[in-house]
């Protein structure tokens, strides 16, 4: 079959003639990115939680969370503002990311995240713990199979 395949937020492969068949009796939105960063436009300010649209793009984007190895899928992780509401983060879907509930916990424990030119989302450990920063891979396979330019 040479049509392709779909993902699921869980990371399941579906034919695309089974997607359009469960397509057809499903709510529809439309995820829209920047043609040559990936990155998702703009959608607007919000109050300090999440929209649902901002979540369907954050599903559309990241996948899941966006810790260092994780593997949490996206309908497990919380919403989390890369730069802090309570310092005067917004937002905005561009300042957003997923974090499953225990990486989102290593926040207050001297961790940071902080957006790349890409839109990943980089994770920054404490000064104390001597790790590497990092981006997570595991929700996007298809990076693997693009060679870098």
């Amino acid at each position: 079959n040479q049509t392709g395949h779909a993902v699921t937020a869980g990371g399941t492969l579906l034919p695309m003639r089974d997607l359009i068949r469960m397509a057809a009796h499903a709510t529809h939105y439309l995820a829209v990115f920047d043609q040559h960063t990936e990155c998702a436009l703009y959608l607007g300010r919000a109050k300090r939680i999440a929209s649902a649209d901002q979540r369907i793009v954050l599903h559309a984007k990241d996948r899941g969370c966006t810790a260092p190895g994780c593997t949490a899928p996206g309908y497990l992780c919380e919403v989390h503002h890369v730069e802090e509401w309570a310092t005067g983060g917004r937002t905005d879907i561009d300042k957003l990311t997923f974090a499953c509930t225990g990486h989102h916990k290593l926040l207050d424990h001297g961790w940071t995240t902080k957006k790349l030119a890409n839109g990943d989302t980089q994770w920054i450990p404490p000064p104390q713990l001597p790790l590497p920063l990092g981006t997570n891979t595991y929700h996007h396979p298809e990076r693997l199979l693009v060679s870098p330019e």
